[in-house]
Order: structure tokens, then sequence, then C-alpha cells
């Protein structure tokens, strides 16, 4: 029987720990990692996960410092198992979509200016028509420049170009130059008809 060995790189160092064999993570990675091993534990086991009113309250402090970036990754390993599963449940649900596409949100934003529009108020009215004016589809008070592209051989733009010369041409004066002085002293003094 051929025994099977696998290659081994032998110039890679091992890792001093297991800390040190991990790749860097965010907090945010750092905290969901935690939470699923903990949800895993808790599974495997068949005990529930049941934060305290102190492990909920240490729980917020925490989300709040996270939302401002003012902890650090390292700092999530001080919790208890329930405070972090109930910190990854924060967090999962500051991170959720409240509405899953746009669309649904642009349906609701024009829904509630419809509505709007009938307030008692003239200033809400007013307001709320012409939001809803500069809605995309709407484009009430959009001004709107419009270009035609004409398409032409370059024998039709020569033949353009040469009656636009030609119409050009027609409209030219005959002018005679004539040479102005720059010098103040070579020019003579006129006389005024008037003065004697």
């Amino acid at each position: 029987m051929n025994e099977l060995v696998p290659d081994i790189d032998y110039d890679v160092p091992l890792p001093a720990s297991a800390m040190e064999a991990l790749p860097e993570l965010s907090e945010h990675e750092e905290l969901e990692m935690r939470a699923r091993t903990v949800k895993l534990i808790s599974d495997l086991t068949g005990n529930p996960i049941e934060p305290t009113e102190a492990e909920r309250g240490k729980a917020l402090e925490v989300a709040q410092k996270m939302l401002g970036n003012k902890t650090t990754a390292a700092q999530l390993s001080i919790y208890t198992n329930p405070t972090v599963a109930y910190l990854a449940g924060l967090v999962a649900q500051h991170d959720c979509l409240i509405v899953k596409e746009l669309a649904d949100l642009k349906t609701y934003v024009v829904n509630k200016l419809v509505a709007e529009t009938e307030h008692p108020d003239a200033k809400i009215r007013l307001t709320a028509l012409r939001s809803l004016g500069e809605i995309d589809g709407v484009d009430a008070f959009k001004k709107r420049s419009e270009m035609t592209v004409k398409q032409q051989s370059i024998e039709e733009v020569e033949k353009e170009l040469l009656e636009t010369l030609e119409k050009l041409e027609k409209r030219t004066i005959d002018v005679k130059t004539r040479v102005i002085p720059t010098d103040v002293t070579d020019v003579e003094p006129q006389t005024d008809a008037n003065q004697t």
C-alpha cells in the first residue's frame, strides 16, 4: 500500500499562537464571529442565551461606542457571551435595510407628499407640490434643452457650407482703407465752421 504524504512548505514559519494565525478582522467582523460562536455553543449545549438587564445595558453602551468608533476589536473579548450575543443583535438591527429597494422608499415618499397636498396650510401644500414636481418622471420644473443631430454625408456638408459662404459674401460691403495717424503731432488741427 502506498503512503500519501502531503506537500509541505518547509520555509513557512508556524504561528506562535492561534491568535497570531487568525486574519485581521474589523470590529464588525469580530463581533459577528464571536456572536456566531456563542450561538453555536448555545445550540450544541441546549442552553439558551438570556442576557441580564446589566448585560443588556453594557451591550447598549458598547454599541454606542462602536457607532462613535471609540472602541477597538480587542476589547470585545472582555464581555460575557450573552452581552456579545445581545450586542450582535443590536448591531444587526442597526445595519439592516429599512426598505428592500429604493423604489419602495420613493413610492413611500411620493405617497406622503400626495397626502400633504391636501393639508389646510397653503405653505405646506405648496412645498409638497413643489417637491412632487421635482421627482424624476414628473419633472414639472426641469428646464430641458433638446439637440437634434442630423446625419449628413461630406458632400451635403460641403454644399451647405458653400451656400452659407455665398450668403455671407453678398452681405459684404466695399471698404476703402485709410491710414489713421497714431501720433498727435501728425494730426492737423481742424477748424470748426462756426468759429471765426
